[in-house]
């Protein structure tokens, strides 16, 4: 059927695409959800409602530019409908000839019936393609941050920091501080008696432990070499190392009486008279520590040594004769000596002419240079951690022994490097073994600032600030 299309119902179809198109992108922009976080609820409903407000505006807006794009789209296609040769114009809607002739005028008019299929089908491609796109991504703002977790997560990172530097704190404080005329030093020594922790992990000797070159090559006294050699037989090895170092047989032969000063539970001196002089000779042990020569004593009459004997005596004022002994022994107990001059005269004094001293203990380096700040502080927490009033170099101990002038023969040495891994080897001896530790909790925090305190040993020899010295020599006749 042909018809002609009058410019009323031209007017009608285009109102009616209008109208399609506004339904059209009220559709588009209802699918576009307003924030709903606590934000932007405190913000008030009155801002969401001016936000509603704007995007209504510009989604007319937008409709009234497709409308333009829909009328010019349209408008010229119905101007470019081909005319035919008997000056018929046919009329065609998208380029689609529907084979209806408009007499009397040059102009296809397309129907409304012909238009309204194409454009609701153009319309609606148009509206599945905009809502399959992906959404923008919105940038954040402030009103999508919830300040109260931020706050909170803020706080629990302050209070972490704060419960940190405060256990630093505390465990870079020391708590044995060396009292003078206290007994502090005895004190500490029976409590580690009878803790017994130290005995278990350290064995009878409570001193380091050597190490030959070729124990450290296989990595002894490390984490994962701590089985190369064992914690307890390296400390036998340094007193036999000693003995020999001493050159006690060389001077005068097998001593006859030996004298170990600071003896703890007397490991050293047990081996001394049972491996290194034999039972023709007598050792005897003094200790500050009342608890800690009763073990002694009680551990040399389970090994049946008869000539390993014990006693409670003040080393800066014994009670023995002149010129008693053949041997004067120390091994380690100069550090705790709050006199070093006395300490060293006392034992020449009741050392035999022709008898030989040897001293075992840990030493700070020797200034000039003079010691820099830093280096004074890790000092100043090494003396107070562990009961020691101060230390001195091995040149010092060396000057004190040629200043008695009964001495000659003195001689140094630094066994730093056959000495230093017996620091580390002690904790991982704990580390594969925690289980004394680990029933006894009330001796975990004890446990944990020796722990810190042998570390930080190890870092002062091995930056050079703490050395091994190692002194000897013989009185005159």
């Amino acid at each position: 059927m042909i018809c002609a299309i009058d410019a009323p119902a031209l007017t009608r179809m285009r109102m009616r695409m209008r109208m399609w198109m506004r339904r059209a992108r009220r559709a588009m922009t209802t699918r576009v959800e307003m924030p709903t976080t606590t934000t932007t609820r405190a913000f008030g409903a009155s801002r969401c409602a001016r936000r509603a407000s704007r995007r209504s505006t510009r989604a007319r807006a937008a409709s009234a530019r497709e409308g333009e794009a829909w009328r010019a789209k349209f408008g010229a296609r119905a101007k470019d409908d081909a005319v035919t040769s008997d000056g018929k114009a046919r009329a065609s809607v998208g380029g689609v000839d529907d084979g209806r002739v408009v007499e009397g005028s040059s102009i296809a008019r397309p129907s409304a019936r012909a238009l309204r299929p194409n454009a609701v089908g153009e319309l609606a491609a148009a509206t599945i393609g905009t809502a399959a796109a992906p959404a923008a991504t919105r940038p954040l703002t402030n009103r999508d941050i919830d300040y109260g977790r931020q706050l909170l997560a803020s706080g629990a990172g302050l209070a972490l920091a704060y419960g940190v530097s405060r256990v630093k704190k505390v465990l870079d404080t020391p708590s044995r501080t060396y009292v003078p005329g206290a007994n502090t030093v005895g004190a500490e020594y029976d409590a580690w008696t009878e803790e017994e922790i130290l005995e278990y992990y350290w064995g009878e000797h409570i001193h380091l432990g050597y190490y030959r070159d070729e124990d450290l090559a296989k990595g002894a006294g490390t984490l994962l070499g701590h089985r190369v050699k064992d914690f307890i037989e390296a400390k036998e090895d340094f007193v036999d190392e000693m003995f020999a170092w001493s050159n006690v047989t060389a001077n005068g032969g097998t001593p006859k009486k030996i004298l170990d000063v600071g003896c703890g539970i007397g490991g050293a001196t047990r081996r001394l008279a049972s491996k290194c002089v034999g039972p023709d000779s007598e050792v005897t042990g003094i200790t500050l520590s009342p608890k800690q020569a009763s073990r002694a004593t009680a551990l040399a009459d389970q090994q049946g040594i008869k000539n390993a004997k014990f006693q409670v005596m003040d080393a800066l004022a014994m009670t023995f004769e002149d010129n008693t002994f053949d041997m004067v022994w120390a091994c380690e107990s100069g550090e705790h000596m709050p006199d070093k001059k006395k300490y060293v005269e006392e034992m020449v004094r009741v050392l035999k002419p022709g008898g030989t001293l040897v001293i075992a203990t840990w030493c700070q380096r020797h200034a000039p240079p003079a010691l820099t700040k830093e280096e004074k502080s890790k000092l100043q927490f090494l003396y107070d951690e562990w009961a020691h009033p101060y230390f001195i170099s091995i040149k010092d101990y060396c000057a004190l022994a040629e200043g008695t002038g009964a001495m000659h023969k003195v001689e140094g040495d630094d066994w730093t490097k056959q000495t230093i891994v017996s620091w580390r080897h002690s904790i991982w001896a704990g580390v594969y073994d925690p289980l004394p530790v680990f029933t006894r909790p009330k001796i975990w925090y004890k446990t944990l600032r020796d722990i810190i305190c042998l570390e930080r040993m190890r870092r002062a020899f091995g930056e050079g600030l703490m050395q091994y010295g190692m002194i000897r020599g013989v009185k005159k006749d």
